[in-house]
């Protein structure tokens, strides 16, 4: 087997995004290991045929160029779930004293505060 057919074997992880009126509709498709590799469609089959295509041109490409060719998920390699967060003390104070009267800790109250903001985005932006 090729180097080139052993490569395409490989399922890489994509993120779809609805593209707005203003951006001419549409979705838009990404491979996050692969940089630069990305495409466009009218509708969601498009989107993920074109985005093959892309994925496959983009790991020829890299294999033409001599460059390596990232594993699945390696961008995820910078991102060890860990931040750190200054806030105002008043803030702080109440985030603990919520955390407290939900009888969790300050930890788990954080993210359930990140979470909700994130699944609001989130279904604010498939619209």
């Amino acid at each position: 087997m090729s180097k080139l057919e052993e490569n395409l074997m490989v399922e890489y992880p994509y993120k779809i995004e609805k593209l707005s009126i203003e951006d001419g509709g549409g979705y838009f498709i990404t491979y996050p290991d692969l940089p630069g590799c990305m495409s466009d469609g009218d509708t969601l089959e498009e989107v993920i045929s074109m985005g093959e295509d892309a994925r496959i041109s983009w790991i020829e490409n890299a294999i033409d160029l001599g460059k390596d060719i990232p594993e699945p998920n390696s961008h995820m390699d910078n991102y060890k779930g860990r931040i750190t967060v200054r806030v105002p003390r008043i803030m702080h104070k109440e985030l603990i004293d919520e955390a407290k009267k939900e009888g969790i800790s300050l930890n788990q109250y954080m993210i359930y505060l990140l979470a909700k903001g994130m699944k609001f985005k989130e279904s604010n932006s498939s619209n």
